[in-house]
């Protein structure tokens, strides 16, 4: 099983969600190395439009849009309030654990 873990501080109190996934191989599926780098464009950024993320990533608007609406549905990126998205964590941790059958 793995798991990937969003933490973010929001004023004094740290906050953390994690997220879970029933496989390594469910994880890779939905957070490709093309979407990590959009999170990576993202983290920090506040709310920008896809155009915006495809920009930073330079990468074809209609790609990214894909990718955010898998990442949307993910639970890792929020649709911002006036309009856009925004990656609302200051850290991500991934973690895996191996055991034997």
């Amino acid at each position: 099983m793995s798991d990937f873990a969003r933490t973010w501080q929001s004023g004094k109190a740290e906050k953390s969600v994690r997220i879970s996934f029933a496989s390594p191989e469910l994880l890779w599926r939905v957070l490709t190395a093309k979407r990590w780098a959009l999170l990576k464009a993202l983290c920090g950024a506040g709310p920008v439009s896809i155009r915006e993320a495809a920009r930073r990533v330079e990468r074809d608007v209609k790609a990214v849009h894909g990718d955010v609406t898998a990442l949307l549905n993910a639970g890792l990126l929020d649709r911002a309030a006036g309009g856009g998205i925004v990656f609302p964590f200051e850290a991500v941790k991934v973690e895996f654990v191996l055991q034997a059958a």
